[in-house]
């Protein structure tokens, strides 16, 4: 009994005493080498088998704004072996919208430690879509991907085609209110007459 009485006081004074200790490591990796785009999740992450390899593309930082830089990573493995893929790689771009066949090159990358990074800065708001491509073995390997930059719009083509349909439902039954009220007047002035 006498040696709980004196231990209970020293686990209460040695829990005041203790300090707590402030991580200078994020997920086990040194603060002082992580870069602007390695501290925050990618605004898209795509993996993917395409023929013999196994593609995995991220695209950072999180939220993508006009003029601000950002950067695609793109990772290439094979399938059977996984051996690291060592050409070169093209980043392409284009407006996503229908029938849009105009593509601009991004760059045109080799790998740095298996890592293929492409930087890239849109001054405009809207849809894009990154294609990624190479060649290995006589054979094109196409990765295509959607990309947001800034805000999406608040009507997609869904709502805007909504709000046309109810402009026209009410247009239209405006305008049978008004030829309705109109015919009545004109029966109200037909029974008035003698």
């Amino acid at each position: 009994m006498k040696c709980l009485f004196t231990t209970i006081p020293l686990f209460i004074f040695s829990g005041t005493w203790c300090t707590t200790v402030q991580a200078h490591h994020i997920l086990g990796r040194p603060a002082y080498s992580i870069s602007e785009n390695s501290a925050t999740p990618p605004s898209m992450q795509v993996e993917t088998q395409i023929g013999d390899y196994f593609i995995t593309c991220m695209v950072f930082p999180a939220f993508l704004k006009p003029d601000q830089p950002g950067r695609i990573k793109l990772y290439a493995t094979r399938i059977d072996d996984g051996k690291p893929f060592q050409g070169d790689v093209s980043f392409k771009v284009r407006d996503d919208i229908f029938f849009n066949q105009k593509e601009e090159l991004l760059g045109v990358q080799v790998a740095i430690d298996n890592v293929y990074r492409q930087d890239f800065e849109f001054r405009e708001t809207g849809k894009y879509i990154i294609r990624a491509e190479f060649e290995s073995g006589g054979e094109p390997y196409l990765i295509d991907f959607p990309l947001q930059i800034g805000d999406p719009a608040p009507f997609g083509p869904i709502g805007v085609t909504v709000g046309v349909l109810l402009f026209i439902l009410i247009s239209v039954n405006l305008f049978q209110r008004k030829r309705l009220l109109t015919t009545k007047i004109r029966d109200a002035h037909k029974d008035r007459s003698p």
